[in-house]
């Protein structure tokens, strides 16, 4: 790329949350993580500056007491749990640019002086925080937050709690706040999320909340009361910040996010459970110190396991290795993408991934290569030709982007899955294997414009299962790391394969189960 098209580059910044090292990674964190990685990837593909940012969350009383049942220390244990996340994230191929803990160096002096200054702004006091208090959320909660009493997550009653606290002046900031939210200044999606926060706002509204616990060991000593340590917001959220570089030797906070001038973020992506906190108080904070707010917040759903929520106790909970080993490391991605609306609820089970292994890869795009290779091999050289195949493969890509600028990753999908059917139809109307022993240059055509339109579902692919997409270009006589150096818009134009390639056959893309 050149220097002149690396100025008119797009910044993309991406964010999934840091994850809190309680316990070791499991299926939930992988969707959000590789959901993440597909926006970051396709950013990438088209020629953005993209900077994908994921870490773990690693104080507080839970993970000190976590740590003292494993006989370690707590830094001994986060190294251990935060290892097994970049151990699972490597498995799926993940392609973050760095990834922040809470314990770096960098994180604590910035987490220090940031403190420091909305203090000196007059946004944190001192006082006594009331509250109920659940020791395995590590938050506190309102009554109408219970049902029947309990947390509603852990189904244990919470503690009352009446103790000294660094307060944060949350409720300072409702009115601003809630006005960037209605503007999509800052947006939420999906719609319902938007929704959902604002009548929060409307009949909640927001309360001055607790940014310090006294007697705490694990954590961020505050810097000028070492007998408190920084709650968890007032340390996690500024992962966003440190983790693109700022790491508080500046007099005040970053105005542009670290060295590379990524903030504001483009999208933070999250679970449903953690949206009121990154809707409410980090936008708070940002606001305090002077910086603008994220872009958008992307909220997706829960999975249950066969209609059941994720238990240890069940036995239900899924590791991401589990299913790399299972179905490989594509697969698993694919299967992990295309099992819900980006946005909603879904139900999982082993059987219902078996059953889309075998009918969209097996059956699939790896039935669509296979056949075509095979049926191109029979020929000395091709003969470009496009027909309509052309207009349908633009029109794709119209859809196809359209989805993955609007965070629809399961539509890009099916955009992907509605080109293959097309070359299946197109294969099956033109019988390309009849030709072949009557019209060599017919056939010639025809097999071009299906190789040509499995060329740019390889594309398509890429941000997806990249390993998938290299081996598709291996097989059409491609080399997978020119293809990678190639400008994204010349690639994508029609006519890109070489009337004179040769196919390699290949083993099976995915085997069927």
């Amino acid at each position: 790329m050149s220097k002149k098209n690396k100025k008119m580059q797009k910044k993309f910044y991406i964010t999934t949350p840091i994850y809190y090292v309680n316990d070791k990674p499991h299926i939930g964190h992988a969707y959000t993580t590789v959901a993440a990685d597909v926006l970051a990837r396709y950013r990438r593909m088209i020629g953005d500056k993209v900077f994908f940012l994921t870490g773990t969350d690693e104080h507080g009383a839970k993970i000190e007491e976590k740590a003292k049942k494993a006989r370690k220390k707590p830094k001994e244990f986060t190294d251990e749990i935060a290892a097994k996340f970049q151990f699972s994230w490597g498995e799926l191929n993940i392609s973050n640019d760095n990834f922040i803990r809470t314990t770096d160096k960098n994180h604590i002096r910035a987490v220090t002086k940031a403190l420091k200054f909305m203090r000196t702004k007059g946004d944190i006091y001192k006082g006594v925080h009331k509250g109920l208090y659940c020791r395995e959320c590590e938050q506190f909660k309102t009554e109408r937050d219970l049902v029947d009493g309990l947390c509603p997550e852990h189904k244990i009653t919470p503690e009352k709690v009446e103790e000294e606290s660094y307060m944060f002046k949350l409720a300072k900031y409702k009115d601003q706040l809630l006005e960037k939210i209605k503007n999509n200044e800052l947006q939420i999606l999906p719609k319902e999320r938007k929704n959902e926060i604002i009548s929060f706002y409307e009949n909640e509204g927001l309360n001055d909340i607790s940014f310090s616990r006294k007697n705490v060991g694990w954590g961020i000593p505050v810097p000028w009361d070492k007998s408190h340590t920084a709650y968890v917001w007032a340390d996690a959220f500024l992962n966003y910040l440190t983790g693109i570089g700022w790491n508080g030797e500046s007099e005040s906070p970053p105005d542009k996010g670290g060295e590379g001038g990524f903030w504001p973020a483009d999208v933070h992506l999250m679970s449903k459970d953690i949206l009121r906190v990154h809707a409410t108080i980090w936008p708070a904070m940002l606001l305090s110190l002077g910086l603008p707010l994220p872009k958008t917040l992307f909220i997706h759903g829960f999975f249950k396991i066969e209609g059941q929520k994720m238990s240890k106790s069940l036995g239900n909970v899924i590791a991401p290795e589990d299913l790399v080993r299972r179905y490989g490391v594509d697969a698993a991605r694919y299967l992990l993408m295309s099992a819900t609306i980006f946005g909603r609820d879904g139900d999982i089970s082993q059987d219902k991934f078996d059953e889309k292994f075998n009918a969209d890869l097996a059956n699939g795009i790896g039935n669509l290569v296979a056949r075509s290779i095979t049926l191109a091999s029979k020929i000395n050289s091709l003969k470009s030709l496009s027909g309509g195949q052309e207009l349908k493969v633009k029109e794709s890509w119209l859809e196809y982007e359209k989805a993955l600028y609007e965070f629809k990753i399961d539509t890009a999908l099916d955009d992907i899955n509605r080109m293959m059917k097309i070359s299946d139809n197109y294969i099956t109307t033109n019988k390309p294997w009849e030709l072949i022993k009557k019209d060599k240059d017919k056939a010639a055509d025809i097999l071009y414009n299906i190789l040509e339109t499995i060329r740019h579902i390889s594309w398509m692919l890429l941000p997806f299962m990249p390993e998938t997409a290299e081996k598709i270009w291996d097989s059409l006589g491609l080399n997978p790391a020119d293809e990678l150096k190639k400008d994204f818009k010349k690639a994508i134009k029609w006519g890109g394969l070489p009337i004179d390639t040769k196919v390699n056959k290949g083993e099976a893309l995915f085997p069927r189960l």
